[in-house]
């Protein structure tokens, strides 16, 4: 589903990526660990089409990436990638179901299609009788919750946090390390993590460890 191939990125003088090639197999959950600085959110953010690397080959779904032009790339990126952050980046004005229809919309869906979806994914996140709350009305594990309703609402090929439950108390943090595998076994969701949470890297089929630009 996602194969990363030879890539290599640097920032001024700084060479973060130095030649990281990576194969993710569909429905797969993988983990991505390292230290601080070793590179794991700017492969994140080179394989979610975020960033363009230097050089090497960005393939998703079997389609080169690193050929698109930028607005082709956008298409691409609202149709088939679904993103997740440490920090949910909700739009405070709106309600959940609004949040979470947001992406389906920019992408022109039929409304009523998005909305149908939207929905769906917030029953599926036990957050049916929270819909109309706007983000200030909800716990920090609700607010994650509707950002992964959201990142799904196009059933993007694939699935990529960072830090996803790095800002939640534990009892959420488990919640949502939890929800991901519920994910791949009720939808087939293929799920890159970047993580500095032992416990939610050891639950990952994989665990990929970076250091200083490379896997180890």
């Amino acid at each position: 589903m996602i194969r990363v191939t030879d890539i290599h990125k640097s920032f001024g003088t700084l060479e973060v990526l130095k030649g990281v090639s990576l194969d993710v197999a569909q429905g797969e959950v993988v983990s991505i660990v390292g230290a601080s600085g070793a590179g794991k959110t700017t492969l994140l953010q080179i394989m979610g089409t975020l960033s363009r690397p230097d050089s090497g080959r960005v393939e998703i779904g079997g389609e080169d990436v690193s050929s698109l032009g930028d607005k082709a790339l956008s298409k691409f990126r609202n149709e088939r990638i679904g993103f997740v952050f440490q920090f949910h980046h909700l739009l405070a004005e709106f309600s959940a179901f609004e949040n979470v229809c947001i992406p389906g919309l920019i992408g022109r869906r039929p409304r009523a299609e998005v909305e149908r979806r939207a929905a769906e994914l917030l029953d599926m996140m036990g957050l049916a009788s929270r819909r109309d709350h706007k983000p200030g009305q909800l716990s920090g594990g609700e607010q994650q919750r509707v950002a992964i309703a959201r990142a799904l609402v196009n059933s993007p090929a694939v699935l990529l946090a960072d830090e996803p439950s790095g800002n939640l108390d534990s009892h959420n943090r488990d919640e949502i390390h939890r929800l991901f595998f519920e994910l791949r076994e009720k939808l087939g969701q293929t799920i890159v993590i970047v993580t500095h949470d032992e416990n939610l890297a050891a639950m990952a089929d994989r665990k990929i460890t970076m250091s200083d630009g490379t896997i180890l």
